[in-house]
This record gives C-alpha cells, sequence and structure tokens, in this order.
C-alpha cells in the first residue's frame, strides 16, 4: 500500500468523483483509477461503487475512509511539528529576565534550551520590570521574565510559573528576637539594604513597614538580590527577600519566617498581547514547562 494511494482515494470521496479529484490533485484521470484499482486488489475488497454519473462507498470504503483520514490527518501535523521544528532551528529568541530569579533557576534553562536548539541565536537583557516591559512593548524583547504584579496593564499576556514567597534575611548567627517568627515591627529601628527605589522589592518594603507603623531607614540600595545578600552578610543591615533568593547559593545569612509576610507576586513569563507568538517563543514556553515539571518530581 502506497500513501498516494490514500490520498488519491479521500480525494476521490472529498471531490465525489474520479475527474474532479485528478483535476483537484493535478494527475491524470487514468493515473487515479489505475491506483485506486491497485489498492482495492491489495485490500481484496471494493471500496467504490461506479456509476455514469456518481461515485459511492461500498461498506468497507466507509470504513477504510475513516482510516486513511486519520493517517493522512497525523501526517499532517506530522508535517506541520517539523515545519515549526525548522522555524525554532531558524529562529531568535530575546529574553528579558528582573535579577535573581532563583526560583527557575534561568543559566539551567538557558543552557538546556541551548543544547535542544542549539541553532537558535539567544539574547538575555536584564533590568527592573517597568524597564523591561517599556522594551517588551516596544518589540525589542520576545518575552520577559519577572514578578508578575496586580497592576500589569491590559497589553500584555502573563502565565505563572512559579510562587514565591518573602522573608526577613539578618547577619549569619543573629538569633531570631523573640525565638520565632518576626514581627516587622520589631525592625523598625534597623538599618534596611534593598533594591533600588522603583523595583517591587523597594515597593514591598515601603507597604509592609507603613503597614507595621513605620518609615523603614534604607541605608543601602543595590542593583541584585545577590548582592543585598553580600550586605547583610557584611553585617551592614537587615532585608526582606524572596525565599529563593534567601536560600540559593550564596553568602551566608540568617533566614527567619515573618509573622505576617507580605505577598510576593508570583514569578511568571510576560509577553505582548498583540503579538503572535513565534515558534521560537512557543519552543521557549514549552521547555520553560517541561523543565519546571521536571523539577517538581525530583
Amino acid at each position: 500500500m502506497e500513501l498516494r494511494q490514500l490520498v488519491y482515494f479521500e480525494a476521490i470521496v472529498r471531490f465525489g468523483g474520479f475527474s474532479r479529484a485528478a483535476q483537484q490533485l493535478r494527475i491524470a484521470q487514468p493515473a487515479v483509477s489505475a491506483q485506486i484499482r491497485r489498492l482495492e486488489t491489495e485490500l481484496g475488497t471494493p471500496l467504490l461503487e461506479r456509476t455514469t454519473r456518481r461515485v459511492t462507498l461500498t461498506h468497507a470504503g466507509e470504513l477504510f475512509l475513516m482510516r486513511a483520514r486519520a493517517v493522512l490527518d497525523q501526517l499532517d501535523r506530522a508535517r506541520a511539528e517539523l515545519d515549526q521544528l525548522a522555524s525554532v532551528m531558524r529562529g531568535h529568541l530575546r529574553i528579558g529576565a528582573t535579577p535573581g530569579l532563583a526560583a527557575l533557576d534561568l543559566p539551567r534553562l538557558l543552557a538546556g534550551f541551548n543544547r535542544r536548539y542549539p541553532g537558535v541565536a539567544l539574547a538575555l537583557r536584564t533590568g527592573l520590570i517597568g524597564q523591561l516591559l517599556g522594551d517588551l512593548e516596544a518589540g525589542d524583547l520576545d518575552v520577559v521574565l519577572g514578578p508578575i504584579h496586580d497592576d500589569l496593564p491590559p497589553g500584555f499576556i502573563a502565565e505563572r510559573l512559579v510562587a514565591e514567597e518573602i522573608v526577613l534575611i539578618t547577619p549569619p548567627g543573629r538569633p531570631s528576637p523573640g525565638g520565632g517568627p518576626v514581627s516587622l515591627d520589631q525592625l523598625r529601628d534597623e538599618p534596611f539594604v534593598c533594591l533600588a527605589a522603583g523595583s517591587g522589592l523597594h515597593t514591598i518594603l515601603l507597604a509592609a513597614a507603613g503597614e507595621a507603623g513605620f518609615e523603614p531607614r534604607v541605608q543601602f540600595e543595590t542593583y541584585s538580590p545577590a548582592s543585598i545578600r553580600e550586605l547583610v552578610a557584611a553585617g551592614l543591615g537587615v532585608a526582606l527577600l524572596s525565599t529563593s533568593n534567601a536560600r540559593a547559593e550564596g553568602p551566608v545569612v540568617q533566614v527567619h519566617e515573618l509573622v505576617r509576610p507580605p505577598r510576593h507576586p508570583p514569578i511568571g513569563m510576560i509577553r505582548g498581547r498583540t503579538r503572535a507568538p513565534k515558534p521560537v517563543t512557543r519552543a521557549w514556553r514549552a521547555h520553560l514547562r517541561q523543565a519546571l515539571a521536571t523539577a517538581e518530581t525530583r
């Protein structure tokens, strides 16, 4: 049995006759008729009832048509997937990422994607979420990885990937006030280390301290969660930080749970609403999902 025989048979049924099928396939009608006769001979049963005016299916033909269309549908899907793979292999992907995405382990994700699609040109840009969203809107980025805030503008689509929580970090060896979870009002006289004003973490700190009845004294503003840990480890203050960054590899700090921890937005992937995702963007999304699902099962 040959693939072209399935194509000819399905076309005869769809177009209602040998002549119309031959016209649509741009093949001489005798060639179509010959292939269908060979197919029926191989199967040992007629598939079509031929009259001078019309062609109809036999009972065997009805059963065979279902299977033939299923095979052709699977073939079309395979071709589409191969076309998409070819588009991915020739593509380029521009990713924006906020600092300190320890919950995602971005270097590992990028390395895995590069091994799978070595022909894709990858570009990574880091910055604060507001700046990256502006670059995404301008078309300078394909996707952004970072916190999904409640006030995300409607021009973007966000997909949650991992949850985050806020903890307190203090210099190593410092006992927790009261021996248990810390209340923020116990820290009103402490110097704080934080990201720069305008960052999500800075906003979280100001809001949480305000609810506790004081204005935090931010003595050191820095550029990344890793540098926050370095400054806190050196004894220069305390800080609020995401759990993943507080417990990642790096300088030793003391990690304390909070009595009423402020909410940290989930980490996710953000793209423009009006731009259809490129094949390489869809491949990156699938890679993220697969990698995170594998990590959860370990």
